[in-house]
């Protein structure tokens, strides 16, 4: 089983493609990583963003996929509309199934990318994606609507062009599933944590490891809340082995 993310680095490893990794592994898939950027931030602040090429993006995907049979991928942040486009010809021409995790923004508050990212996303990665899981800023974002309450948010569902989880953590602890047009409310407690930093890459990269298991995206998504409910409550993103 081997799945495959493509985002950036983060060194303090509490996000992108290092903590990614430590999820699948903690998932019992095997992981590939595809850089998108290199970072320098910690849990607190971006310092600065260093972006990798294009073509060298898409050579590090060919090279992972020439030597692995990976159908599912996550995608976090990609920094460019070019980057953007690059990945999307690549779903199309190796047949792959991607959750996006929308990321823009850092727990932090630091931009981590270019502007036109989310009209990007909406023509070119969404509509070819199985699943986007998406925060409560990156949602208003990608559909241009407020999401102050959870009809907001079933709404701006209606709007983003595949299946999607918006996240709750900024909503009350309401996630809303909109998964081939069935609406699914799951609301979850909040907890009070220092340990915040990467919930995003996380969620997603759990949903993709539980998807290569066989679980249908519904169940998937809820494995995937109870996954980072526990490392969250427990503080080790990575260590936590997730129940096999």
């Amino acid at each position: 089983m081997v799945v495959m993310s493509i985002a950036g680095v983060d060194p303090s490893a509490g996000a992108g493609v290092f903590a990614d990794l430590k999820t699948f592994q903690a998932h019992g898939v095997y992981g590939c990583g595809v850089v998108t950027a290199l970072t320098a931030q910690n849990p607190y602040k971006v310092y600065s963003i260093n972006p990798i090429e294009v073509n060298y993006v898409e050579e590090q995907i060919d090279a992972v996929l020439d030597a692995y049979d990976i159908t599912y991928i996550k995608t976090g942040m990609l920094y460019s509309p070019e980057i953007i486009k690059i990945i999307s010809e690549k779903i199309t021409e190796y047949n792959l199934k991607a959750v996006v995790d929308p990321v823009m923004v850092a727990t932090s508050g630091g931009d981590l990318t270019k502007d036109d990212l989310a009209s990007a996303l909406n023509k070119y990665l969404l509509p070819k994606s199985i699943l986007t899981t998406p925060n409560i800023a990156e949602a208003e974002k990608l559909t241009n609507l407020k999401i102050k309450t959870k009809e907001d948010a079933i709404k701006a569902t209606e709007k983003i062009p595949c299946n999607s989880l918006i996240t709750g953590g900024h909503l009350d602890g309401i996630n809303t599933m909109n998964i081939d047009d069935e609406i699914t409310i799951e609301k979850q407690e909040l907890l009070e944590s220092d340990n915040l930093h990467g919930t995003g890459c996380n969620l997603s990269s759990a949903i993709v490891a539980n998807l290569e298991k066989g679980f249908d995206i519904k169940t998937a998504c809820f494995k995937s809340f109870d996954y980072v409910y526990e490392a969250i409550k427990n503080g080790n993103y990575g260590t936590l082995i997730a129940e096999l």
